[in-house]
């Protein structure tokens, strides 16, 4: 995720970029004093959220926003001001929304919470996982194939359980309302196989009669819902692994 910070207040710029990096660490900054070396340098780069103070001078931030957006018009533009008397013209932009002076923590959150144009996490892992709607299973972006729906349920399970183990009796129980532990040890093994022609074996973990799965090893967006990340928060619209009737996701966990 890029983004790009504009206030001709270096105090304001430099109290706005130490409380965008606390809330999104990984992303990367493109920080200015000056918005025309701003647009100069930035115009034809795919800038993912731009905050940009209202009053500067040369270009002010309603022009540097309108030409931002001639070259990327899925720019979240986020105006930071003291001012509230240029609502219509923020409007007329299709703006996420501002941030009044002085610029907390609380009010930037919100803001990004609030976006206009959804934000892809980026993967940083081989495989992806998605719980918020259907659960499905990505490497590198295509899906995963399951030999069987119940190693995919399976599987799910274990991400649902974030790393902590679940014995044979457990997920019997879960899958099924009678006795299948036999056809369990198959699934578990049919599991192994699919994450083995992966190239993710070590996501998967057994022990005896139990196994889990190591959560630092994928990508998920309910795991980065619970880390306060701002784009898995904008994904979730209260269906966690809609396909599973066992699957229950409680927001209010998170952070």
């Amino acid at each position: 995720m890029k983004l790009l910070l504009v206030d001709d207040e270096e105090l304001q710029l430099i109290r706005l970029e130490k409380i965008c990096k606390k809330l999104m660490p990984d992303a990367e900054y493109f920080c200015y004093t000056n918005p025309k070396i701003a647009l100069n340098e930035m115009i034809n780069e795919k800038i993912d959220i731009a905050f940009l103070d209202v009053e500067m001078p040369e270009i002010n931030g309603i022009s540097l926003a309108k030409k931002l957006k001639s070259s990327n018009h899925l720019i979240n533009i986020i105006f930071v001001t003291a001012y509230d008397n240029f609502a219509l013209d923020a409007y007329k932009l299709h703006a996420s929304g501002y941030v009044m002076k002085p610029v907390t923590e609380a009010k930037v959150k919100s803001e990004l919470e609030g976006l206009r144009y959804n934000i892809e996490i980026k993967p940083t892992k081989n495989l992806q996982v998605k719980c918020f709607g259907n659960f499905e299973v990505f490497k590198d972006g295509t899906p995963l194939k399951f030999h069987r729906q119940k190693s995919k349920e399976l599987f799910a399970y274990l991400v649902d359980r974030e790393g902590s183990s679940a014995n044979i009796n457990e997920l019997n129980a879960i899958l099924w309302e009678e006795d299948h532990k036999s056809y369990l040890r198959n699934l578990i093994a049919d599991l192994q196989d699919t994450l083995k022609e992966a190239g993710c074996e070590d996501v998967f973990i057994k022990r005896h009669n139990e196994c889990f799965i190591d959560p630092t090893k994928i990508d998920c967006d309910a795991y980065e819902y619970k880390k306060g990340n701002p784009d898995a928060i904008r994904m979730y619209r209260g269906e966690y692994m809609i396909q599973y009737s066992w699957a229950i996701f409680n927001e209010n966990d998170a952070y």
